[in-house]
């Protein structure tokens, strides 16, 4: 029984699937039955009691097993926590309500070209919703990458500069400005996010900013809570001229209830004017997390397994060298009845036992230190998009099931050879 539930554990480590979760549940409810209810169960708790009692006498072999499993479960979690808040960033950037227009074939506004006579044919196309003075929510938008000095050190680092159209608050309504004001259509005005503000030095409000070889003036400052607060905002019929851009990049537009965007796709199908693509904003952005969430658990994944051979390694001499010392003990439990399965149990369950604290002290540790920690990275289009790092309890379970699975290797050859000591060769030994 107690070989199975181990067993299983083993592999909810791997799986993440609610099957492999159901699994985990009914092995641990069969494992505690045959705890509570049967005799060897029953020599097993009382066994690991024994040996729990003890570990404060063995503090140093104890702490050296916690400290080295916290270790990896705290880089592990951090690792994935950062993958989770970039990908969480760029999922609160888009929705199902709104839908962003590409050239056809393009993956990404950088290599998106959408022309000036084809901006009103897309905005006259039904399943675009209307604002209340009767105009099309859709804003034709191009995006400039820029380089500003970081407040870190100094150095230069691209910036998102993105030109919208006048509906482009409309369209995104969680656009807050919480100082200043909005630019002036037709002037040379900027808004600034505040994952930009705080990312980048001179982007205060009052301040000017020399771009493409012209004074802008900053204006205001927003709040999104999404990758758009990475960005620069001003009037795109401004920006295109400043960098000698014809054409825009992308058109973002508000949809005309649940079924807009098959109506959008349909009417863009049929106009051979328009070889254009259309997605919802909500799996545009979420695209554009995938390539980087998905290395960053590779690497997380990569640097866990490393460490946690070495925490594997340590907790097998740790524990081998707890039942060498125990010796005499173990072998008084054999003599007085205890089999080898309860013995085994016992040496197990207390492995397990500094694997969860070590795990919980991990995830805690990362949690402490991390959850809400504000960096930034390069984005979809080449410029810093500013998030923070996101320690869910998701994320805590997988570090605690790594813990698990670390104290599960690191016991199980010290628990088979305190089950096998011979009796009267430990007491003669000891």
């Amino acid at each position: 029984m107690f070989f199975a539930i181990l067993s299983t554990e083993l592999f909810i480590v791997l799986d993440n699937s609610r099957f492999a979760l159901g699994t985990l549940a009914v092995a641990s409810l069969l494992f505690f039955a045959w705890l509570a209810f049967t005799k060897s169960g029953r020599l097993a708790i009382e066994a690991a009691k024994v040996g729990i009692a003890g570990l404060p006498q063995r503090w140093g072999a104890s702490s050296v097993i916690v400290i080295g499993i916290a270790g990896v479960v705290g880089v592990l979690v951090a690792m994935l926590a950062m993958g989770e808040g970039f990908k969480a960033t760029l999922d609160k950037t888009g929705g199902d309500d709104t839908a962003i227009l590409l050239r056809a074939g393009s993956q990404a506004e950088t290599n998106s070209v959408i022309t000036r006579d084809q901006a009103p044919l897309v905005s006259a196309l039904p399943g675009i919703a209307r604002g209340a003075d009767g105009k099309p929510l859709a804003s034709p938008e191009l995006s400039q990458v820029v380089n500003l000095p970081t407040r870190a050190d100094g150095t230069d680092a691209n910036v998102q500069f993105r030109g919208v159209g006048p509906a482009g608050w409309a369209i995104r309504p969680q656009l807050k400005i919480v100082e200043g004001r909005r630019f002036n259509p037709g002037l040379r005005e900027i808004v600034i996010g505040k994952g930009a503000q705080r990312q980048f030095r001179g982007l205060q409000v009052g301040r000017q900013l020399k771009l493409a070889n012209q004074m802008w003036t900053v204006v205001g400052v927003f709040e999104s809570k999404d990758s758009h607060e990475s960005e620069l905002w001003t009037d795109a019929d401004v920006l295109g001229p400043a960098y000698q851009r014809s054409a825009f990049q992308s058109m973002t537009v508000k949809l005309d209830g649940k079924g807009g965007f098959k109506q959008l796709k349909a009417a863009l199908a049929g106009d051979p004017r328009l070889k254009l693509d259309v997605d919802t904003t909500r799996n545009y952005y979420g695209k554009q997390s995938e390539g980087l969430t998905k290395l960053i658990r590779i690497l997380g994944s990569v640097i866990g397994a490393i460490m946690a051979i070495g925490a594997v390694f340590g907790a097998l001499n740790s524990m081998y060298a707890a039942v060498a010392g125990r010796a005499r003990e173990i072998a008084t439990l054999r003599a007085l009845g205890f089999r080898s399965v309860p013995v085994v149990t016992a040496v197990m369950l207390e492995t397990m036992l500094l694997a969860l604290l070590g795990g919980v002290l991990g995830a805690a540790i990362a949690w402490v230190v991390f959850n809400g920690y504000t960096v930034s990275t390069l984005g979809q289009n080449f410029s810093q998009v500013v998030f923070q790092f996101k320690v869910s309890p998701a994320l805590a379970w997988t570090g605690l099931k790594w813990a698990l699975g670390i104290g599960l290797v690191g016991g199980l050859f010290p628990a088979l050879r305190a089950a096998r000591l011979p009796v009267t060769e430990a007491l003669r030994s000891a």
